[in-house]
């Protein structure tokens, strides 16, 4: 399976914007990372040891689009109505944390859910793709937990600021080219401290990815590097602080993360 990563040589989190270490795309094999011109190009020729890197999300997105109450039963355990066409919404790039970090409970919510997705990543430039087409701009997937503040998305009436906050979208570790994947045997797995609490086909979605890239591009255009997050099988549930959160799909890999409370978070404002 080839893992195609973004890293920094900087193994510890900058303390401020001018602290921000340079970011590389390379290949995981093994403990050895080889570098490469961009998150689908050719080797450049350097190479790091794993224990030299720090992950990033693997990739970065000019957007991340996502699709709500893709699952039929995720709908109806949320009290919602199966959709008759893709429920879009947009979390910001802001939002995305590595695996390996913290997810940081905001002191505003008095729940907070996972919900571990299949990630889409794009490789080609897509505006007005028929479906026929679709598929051939994606260049690979990754591991999604779309993390939400659900009180604050009941509350609102809309979901930017329920699925916005930073730390809200853990993506990783790597991308699998989608030369390397076959979606119809892929299983969308959450574990909650160990418990599993989702396990579903991704099969069961209502708009299978094409359908999504379709939808999605009549009225908006994806860059290379843009994310989809394509929905949640049922089973979504509260996470406390303290709890380790683990989404796994068959064949592309396993995003951890573990979460804190706002005050304890050590990530820098």
């Amino acid at each position: 399976m080839t893992k195609l990563i973004r890293f920094t040589l900087n193994r510890r989190l900058p303390s401020t914007a001018a602290d921000t270490p340079e970011t590389f795309y390379g290949i995981l094999e093994g403990e050895t990372v080889f570098e490469t011109a961009g998150l689908n190009g050719t080797r450049n020729g350097r190479e790091h040891s794993i224990e030299g890197i720090r992950l990033l999300p693997p990739c970065a997105p000019t957007k991340i689009v996502c699709v709500g109450r893709n699952y039929v039963e995720h709908a109806k355990e949320l009290g919602n109505e199966v959709p008759s066409e893709p429920l879009i919404f947009l979390k910001p790039p802001s939002s995305m944390l590595a695996a390996g970090e913290q997810v940081v409970y905001p002191g505003l919510s008095q729940r907070v859910d996972f919900e571990g997705e299949l990630g889409v990543v794009i490789g080609t430039r897509a505006r007005r793709v028929r479906r026929e087409e679709a598929m051939s701009h994606v260049l690979g997937y990754t591991v999604v937990n779309d993390v939400t503040a659900r009180d604050l998305q009941k509350k609102d009436g809309q979901w930017t600021r329920g699925k916005g906050f930073d730390t809200f979208c853990p993506v990783g570790p790597w991308v699998v080219p989608a030369t390397e994947v076959n979606l119809a045997t892929l299983r969308v797995t959450t574990r909650l401290n160990g418990e599993v609490k989702q396990d579903g086909p991704i099969t069961d979605m209502i708009f299978p990815v094409a359908d999504i890239i379709e939808y999605v591009t009549q009225f908006l255009t994806l860059e290379p590097g843009d994310l989809i997050a394509t929905g949640t099988p049922p089973g979504v549930g509260p996470m406390q602080p303290g709890a380790v959160v683990e989404v796994e799909i068959n064949g592309i890999g396993l995003l951890r993360n573990t979460v804190v409370a706002e005050s304890e978070s050590n990530r820098t404002a």
